[in-house]
């Protein structure tokens, strides 16, 4: 089942990879906003999903976030992490820098143990405001399915310009400041393989992995149902044995399957 989420706050929902998870969600609250149109997203095809609603204010999120976390505080349960998700890429919000800075100090005020996660298509990160903002959250997790040009114009489908040897540069730029996130899955779309957990993906996702040098890596595959037919989870023992080399790296790897 599609999953369209409330704007501009929803859950808590207990997540695989953070735990007690508020989301906060940067885009409408009655469809998609992305510039990936992925053929794995739980939100659906974005053709599928065109909202009629306008992002919501910055100071709408901020006064919803705080509402919220006053009841959580009350109430329960205590958040594990703030994660910026929902209906696209959250860092497409012309405000997002100064939401992060909102949302650090709402943090700070109710809940100081909680992280701040963003989880970003990495597709805006050329700019420098959004990159700034990225250094500053708890978890910069960044999209990296692949640094195959042919495989992310199948399967993750940028709309407009997308060159993955910059985004690589910039995810360099970095460092231990962000953590990278990438799907592995199996099956076929339109009569070709997406199946990226072969070496021959595998084995220069790990080469750029090693010279990104995250603070962490986080692996999973097809956990909800799909707007494309014919996708296939990958076993866990192939993740674990992907998780295996990219911690033989040095580098700390999350599994979810």
């Amino acid at each position: 089942m599609t999953i369209i989420y409330p704007s501009p706050i929803f859950g808590p929902v207990r997540s695989r990879r953070l735990g007690v998870s508020l989301g906060i969600n940067l885009l409408p609250g009655d469809g998609k906003c992305c510039s990936f149109d992925c053929i794995y997203c739980e939100c659906g095809f974005n053709h599928d999903f065109i909202p009629q609603q306008k992002m919501p204010m910055h100071d709408e999120v901020l006064r919803a976030l705080q509402h919220q976390l006053r009841k959580m505080k009350e109430e329960g349960p205590a958040p594990d992490v703030l994660t910026f998700a929902g209906n696209g890429e959250p860092t497409l919000h012309p405000h997002f820098p100064e939401i992060i800075e909102g949302t650090l100090a709402l943090r700070d005020k109710y809940f100081s143990n909680a992280k701040v996660s963003v989880l970003t298509n990495a597709t805006q990160i050329h700019k420098k405001p959004v990159f700034d903002a990225l250094c500053k959250v708890d978890n910069n997790i960044c999209k990296l399915d692949t640094i195959s040009a042919d495989y992310i114009g199948l399967v993750d489908r940028p709309n407009g310009t997308y060159e993955v040897e910059k985004i690589i540069e910039y995810l360099k730029e970095f460092g231990d400041r962000c953590i990278i996130q990438t799907m592995f899955m199996k099956g076929e779309h339109k009569g070709q393989s997406v199946d990226n957990t072969s070496e021959a993906f595998v084995q220069p996702w790990l080469k750029t992995v090693s010279e990104i040098r995250p603070r962490e890596v986080m692996i999973y595959t097809i956990d909800r149902e799909t707007p494309a037919h014919g996708l296939k989870k990958a076993e866990p023992a192939v993740l674990d044995a992907i998780g295996k080399q990219v911690e033989e790296l040095g580098i700390p790897c999350k599994v979810a399957y």
